[in-house]
């Protein structure tokens, strides 16, 4: 959107034009462009790109295991390259569970998988407990289990969503490992959102 609107100048125009002995002061005309802008992203202190994130407008990495035993375990997601859950950026995520009977089950933020480099570190520890301390939500600065529910019932044939808020913010690499304790075979399906 372009206008002209006129400007106080410090000076007059004919001293701007070069004559000598004007009066101070003045008013110029000045043309005013209004250009929108879209913050994209900034270069961080190391020099690389760093994109403006946004939330997860639907739900991602859908995995399906198939007759986990009563007491067995599965890692999700494990699918493809993206066999882990990337929170950087991030702050809260929605688990979603499907599965074929009712029943409870053990659920888990682990590390890895160890087929990924964790930034510069490799091997890494997989499928181990996400560790640290989570303040001031929290009581304790103790580093302990940041997700650990050795108990929740999920029915059977319809997605039950779980809103995880703040104690997985930024974690660059996990997946979930899920216990089977509903007493007998399941299939589980799962998937994920991230929330900025």
């Amino acid at each position: 959107m372009a206008r002209k609107r006129k400007a106080y100048a410090p000076f007059s125009l004919t001293s701007e034009a070069g004559v000598a002995q004007t009066p101070l002061e003045g008013y110029i005309d000045v043309d005013q462009q209004i250009y929108p802008t879209v913050n994209t992203g900034t270069v961080n202190e190391n020099g690389r790109w760093s994109g403006v994130k946004s939330s997860d407008t639907e739900f991602k990495h859908f995995t399906k295991a198939v007759a986990i035993a009563n007491g067995g375990e599965t890692l999700t997601p494990d699918t493809g390259t993206r066999n882990f859950i990337d929170m950087t950026g991030f702050t809260d995520l929605f688990l979603a569970c499907k599965t074929t009977t009712s029943g409870n089950f053990a659920i888990t933020a682990v590390f890895g998988p160890d087929t990924n480099r964790f930034f510069n570190l490799e091997p890494i520890g997989s499928a181990r407990v996400l560790r640290g301390a989570s303040l001031p939500a929290n009581s304790t600065a103790d580093i302990q289990p940041l997700l650990e529910d050795g108990a929740q019932t999920i029915p059977a044939d319809v997605w039950e969503v779980f809103h995880i808020q703040g104690v997985l913010k930024d974690q660059p690499m996990f997946q979930f490992k899920i216990v089977n304790n509903t007493g007998t075979q399941v299939d589980l399906e799962t998937a994920f959102m991230r929330m900025v």
